[in-house]
């Protein structure tokens, strides 16, 4: 990390925001005092297919009644009675 003026960063602005983008932060400083980070973003990579298939390979399955089960017991009564909104008939 380089510490570099107000006033560098004023006359080399391309300069600096060319090493930034290759990977570089800088402090900025002035009257001597730290008052700013010129630092790249944090770039999200996007998932390739085989990442994405592994990822939601790992997510639990969910047991339909298990939750009602538990909701039931949590709040004391069916309201929705037996049926599965989300199974496909």
């Amino acid at each position: 990390m380089e510490t570099i003026t107000q006033r560098e960063l004023r006359n080399n602005s391309a300069a600096i925001m060319d090493a930034v983008e290759h990977g570089q932060t800088f402090v900025i400083t002035r009257n001597g005092v730290e008052v700013a980070e010129v630092r790249p973003r944090n770039r999200r990579r996007k998932l390739t297919t085989a990442e994405l298939v592994e990822k939601l390979r790992r997510v639990p399955k969910l047991d339909y009644a298990e939750m009602r089960t538990e909701a039931d017991e949590f709040f004391g009564e069916n309201r929705l009675g037996d049926n599965d909104p989300w199974e496909r008939r």
